[in-house]
């Protein structure tokens, strides 16, 4: 039996894995390929910026939202290479993920750690704290005190999440291994090896440019980045019909399928992304490649409509923030008020 062909819209979650192990297989060479016409842009991109504000062309930094455009799939292509996606031996994945994590300011191999956690409980209510957005139940929210309420609602809150958040994200908790002090030596050595790439092209690029237009130039790339990454995240499992469970009930499988969107985005987007919207086929094989997530929808159409929102329906989960155990779905605060 070939699984990589359709075998009928009436498949559980827990059949999935198998079919979908027929498309793992990555190409060495369309791998390369998309590295190279994202990294060569995006170089093309920074350098054309500093040459022009350099000569006092300021109205060059517009480019700098392309760039972080390509900053993003520079990301996306590193995190296949920490599910050994991108390429068929580990060892090519592990230095094509930590050159590219010296781009993105993200340690390869301690982010693997921890989003490795994410893959693994990803919907448990009982192993929750680790790679994910804080998700409380209501009512462990309205167990709260008052100050412990703000508090949460202040994580939750947009500003915060999407701004505050990110900059902190990938401008200083990557520089330590905050989470894994007892995971053995590899993620220290990760992040110290990163962090002492980024110095020395900092280093160089100041020489250059000078520390103000260093920042000037490299700042708004990141940041803006950073928070179309933690946008993606977030909508990817904080959803009104996602799904969470307790430990003892809860099923990998499900939990990927459910709890996962299918975020359908515009064509452009897509590409920026490198598919990750099609995010509950990701979870439930992650080691297919970016590339391949399109022919699953294609083979297996009834995967489309599981869990899928528009770009403008993504908005409205900015709202949700609390897993109402009653009705089983995210909640507003608002919603919390009335249901307490």
């Amino acid at each position: 039996m070939d699984l990589s062909k359709p075998s009928g819209p009436h498949l559980d979650a827990r059949t999935w894995p198998g079919v979908l192990a027929g498309y793992h297989r990555p190409s060495t060479a369309r791998s390369i390929l998309e590295i190279a016409v994202t990294v060569i842009p995006f170089v093309a991109l920074w350098v054309l910026i500093a040459v022009a504000v350099v000569n006092g062309h300021w109205w060059a930094l517009v480019l700098t939202v392309p760039a972080a455009g390509f900053l993003v799939r520079l990301f996306m292509l590193q995190h296949d290479c920490g599910h050994g996606a991108l390429f068929p031996r580990r060892r090519a994945n592990d230095w094509a993920g930590r050159v590219l994590g010296v781009l993105t300011f993200t340690p390869y191999d301690y982010w693997r750690r921890t989003h490795a956690v994410h893959h693994a409980s990803a919907g448990n209510l009982d192993k929750r704290g680790v790679s994910d957005v804080h998700t409380l139940t209501v009512h462990e929210y309205m167990a709260l005190s008052r100050w412990g309420r703000a508090r949460y609602w202040l994580y939750r809150h947009p500003v915060v999440m999407f701004g505050v958040g990110p900059a902190w994200l990938f401008l200083c908790q990557h520089r330590l291994p905050i989470g894994l002090m007892r995971a053995g030596a590899l993620p220290w050595v990760s992040v110290l090896a990163t962090n002492l790439a980024i110095a020395l092209l900092t280093a160089g690029l100041i020489w250059w440019l000078g520390l103000f237009t260093l920042l000037v130039i490299q700042l708004p790339i990141t940041l803006m980045a950073a928070t179309a990454g933690i946008w993606l995240f977030f909508v990817q499992h904080q959803f009104e019909d996602t799904h969470w469970s307790e430990g003892r009930d809860w099923s990998f499988p499900h939990a990927a399928l459910h709890g996962s969107t299918h975020l359908d985005l515009p064509p452009v987007l897509r590409w920026f992304t490198a598919n990750i919207g099609v995010h509950h086929v990701h979870h439930l094989s992650s080691r297919v490649p970016f590339y391949r997530l399109p022919d699953v929808l294609r083979d297996h159409p009834e995967l489309r409509e599981v869990g899928r929102i528009t770009l403008l329906q993504s908005l409205q989960s900015v709202k949700l923030t609390l897993w109402d155990e009653h009705s089983q779905r995210l909640i507003s605060f608002r919603e919390a008020r009335s249901v307490g």
